[in-house]
């Protein structure tokens, strides 16, 4: 079955609206008022913004931005988020090369026809590739090759990544038989950033002898 790949009849509107967006205040759904007005991109151009941004998985079903256009705000992040956007918006064309955002402008081309099914002069082939090649100039593929986009969306301080809280059991302590006072304690461990088991046992194998154990 022949894919059917998202592109606008004008690609550079794809620029302006994503340089807006940056500066834009994201808001509760992404209409063509929003696009209109906040954005200032008009008439049928600014139509067509909403259904490619849906599309390539910046903008839900139902009009709402989704993570990747929050994403994409920040520009610590927005560069693999629109080459999130890209894998997703043309999952068919990373099917037959996973790595076709990397291809030359006629190699892409190419494999556009090859997936859609079109002749090679059809408009819409070249529209496609226009599409895509806008978007690549916001893209940063290095985070997804290297396995490290998970890490680039959430990216917690080195100290809140490896302190946890660890409640241990409470253990009554009678300070005076003659007086009903118990007392009972909470230990906050932090734990080294190291992924070596033997280091976490020793240090649970410490604790259970020298916190845990009750004397007699």
């Amino acid at each position: 079955m022949s894919a059917n790949l998202p592109y606008v009849a004008s690609p550079g509107s794809i620029k302006s609206a994503l340089e807006k967006i940056r500066n834009a205040a994201t808001p509760s759904r992404v209409t063509g008022d929003f696009v209109e007005t906040v954005l200032q991109i008009k008439g049928g151009t600014g139509k067509n913004i909403p259904p490619f941004l849906k599309r390539i998985g910046l903008v839900a079903s139902d009009g709402s931005p989704t993570d990747l256009y929050r994403r994409f705000r920040n520009p610590a992040t927005g560069g693999t988020a629109i080459a999130e956007a890209i894998k997703h918006g043309y999952k068919d064309l990373s099917q037959a090369n996973e790595y076709f955002y990397r291809l030359s402008d006629k190699d892409l081309l190419a494999l556009i026809v090859q997936v859609t099914g079109v002749e090679a002069e059809n408009r819409a082939a070249a529209l496609t590739l226009s599409s895509i090649k806008t978007l690549k100039g916001f893209a940063n593929f290095e985070a997804i090759e290297t396995g490290e986009a998970s890490s680039e969306r959430v990216a917690p301080s080195a100290e809140s990544s490896t302190a946890q809280s660890l409640p241990l059991p409470r253990q009554a302590y009678q300070a005076d038989s003659r007086v009903g006072l118990n007392l009972s304690y909470t230990i906050n461990l932090n734990l080294p950033a190291t992924a070596d088991q033997a280091v976490f046992n020793a240090i649970f194998r410490s604790l259970k002898e020298h916190l845990l154990s009750t004397n007699d």
